[in-house]
């Protein structure tokens, strides 16, 4: 530990202190210089330090700062609930604004529960979700989450109601079976998970439509979404999208859902929803479910004191407007296959086993031996490891373990939309260079 009052979110090491950003750049007190190939947390889309986000914010916060989201609705709010409407489609119009992305996973599954309530399928309450998933730290999410390190510390408190099945991870499937060849077994443990629990007992499936940190870009065959939401019909469940990590623009469509034949009755959003300038996160959903709702209860039974805020909507909004603009969720795509054809030159290393992704969402995934896809030992700390060597030289990535029986290391590379082909090749080549350094050099 060091002087500090901050109770920071790393204990073990003094961080940098970061003094201002720019573009896919941040310069620390130092001095150096850090590309940010991860946009933090895979959040920063629009690039860092735009002017025209922050002054929209202090336009805002001059004009109406704050009121209380059940006496009072804003034109930021409305505004940005329009323009989400627009680019969503596939029936979802209707949006509540919260704070994270924990926020708007625990909503949207207790919508999920009100929904049904308001049916007149009280006995549905169950929630299935997949191993190896992030939905959010707080204990609602964190039940959902299936990340078992994350949950470990936590497990006596976790809810019961939350069941796991297999993710989609065709690097590894947990069936031993071929793409070509499964028949979608990943998918059809849903309908098995139903049955064992009580087919009128489960009341919504909640996926990330990619899977993100906790198993790395994880993108799921072209089939897997619309026999996920046949399943669902069949059994009258919910289809929960998590596009906290996946939506606005990430994965080169605005929505990850945008990728695949599938329809959902609520979706999440955060992360790029603001592109880090503000905290802001959304519950997407149906205004046919809202009016049942409005029939049986008249309300929806949740609230914070920070959801609905007109200075937040405010950000967002101007994110939303810098990406039609610049038609940036376009250019994710394009620089997102500009920087995947640059990481496939690292298959030739010894201990890259996977490169994995879609648009600007990629992951690079090491092996302890490429033919066995055996993973390193945890003690290794091969990600740790490289990620540390990585700050080093100037770069942020993001670190995914954990994700093979406790085994597992890869990062994700998700820079902003906003990213130069130059860059992508130093951020390539310092990568490289960090592998060779931290890997072959044992």
């Amino acid at each position: 530990m060091y002087e500090s009052h901050v109770f920071q979110r790393r204990l073990d090491r003094k961080l940098p202190l970061a003094v201002q950003a720019e573009g896919v750049w941040i310069l620390d007190e130092t001095g150096k210089r850090y590309l940010d190939a991860s946009g933090g947390p895979i959040c920063v889309n629009i690039g860092h330090g735009r002017s025209r986000v922050a002054q929209a914010m202090a336009a805002q916060a001059e004009k109406l700062a704050y009121v209380h989201g059940t006496m009072f609705t804003s034109e930021p709010v409305e505004r940005l609930a329009g323009r989400l409407a627009a680019h969503a489609e596939r029936g979802i119009d209707r949006f509540y604004f919260l704070s994270s992305g924990s926020e708007a996973v625990e909503a949207a599954v207790k919508l999920a529960r009100q929904i049904h309530l308001a049916r007149g399928d009280a006995q549905r309450h169950c929630v299935v979700s997949r191993w190896h998933s992030y939905h959010g730290a707080t204990l609602g999410a964190l039940s959902a989450t299936g990340k078992p390190s994350m949950r470990a510390p936590f497990l006596p408190m976790l809810s019961s109601s939350f069941h796991h099945i297999p993710p989609p991870y065709c690097y590894r499937c947990v069936y031993g079976l071929s793409p070509d060849h499964c028949g979608m077994r990943c998918a059809q443990a849903l309908e098995e998970a139903i049955l064992l629990e009580g087919k009128d007992s489960v009341s919504a499936f909640l996926a990330e439509t990619i899977g993100g940190a906790t198993i790395g870009a994880m993108v799921p065959p072209a089939d897997y979404f619309p026999i996920i939401e046949s399943i669902c019909r069949k059994y009258n469940l919910l289809l929960i999208l998590d596009e906290v990590m996946s939506g606005m623009g990430r994965t080169g469509k605005w929505f990850g859902m945008h990728h695949y034949d599938v329809n959902p009755d609520i979706i999440t959003l955060g992360k790029g929803l603001n592109g880090g300038y503000a905290a802001l996160s959304a519950v997407g959903c149906k205004t046919k479910d809202l009016e049942a709702l409005l029939d049986r209860s008249g309300n929806f039974i949740h609230g914070h004191t920070f959801s609905h805020h007109a200075v937040a909507a405010a950000a967002s909004l101007a994110v939303v407007e810098i990406m039609e603009e610049e038609r940036l969720v376009e250019q994710a795509g394009k620089m997102g296959a500009y920087l995947a054809s640059r990481l496939n030159r690292l298959l030739d290393r010894p201990h890259v086993g996977d490169i994995r992704g879609i648009g600007m969402m990629r992951a690079v995934e090491f092996v302890k031996d490429k033919q066995s896809k055996e993973p390193f030992s945890r003690e290794e700390k091969v990600t740790e490891r490289l990620f540390e060597r990585l700050m080093a030289h100037g770069m942020i990535t993001y670190k995914c373990i954990g994700f093979v029986g406790g085994r597992g290391d890869a990062i994700m590379l998700s820079p902003p939309y906003i990213v130069t082909e130059s860059e992508i090749d130093w951020i390539v080549d310092t990568l490289e260079k960090s592998i060779r350094e931290v890997l072959e050099a044992q």
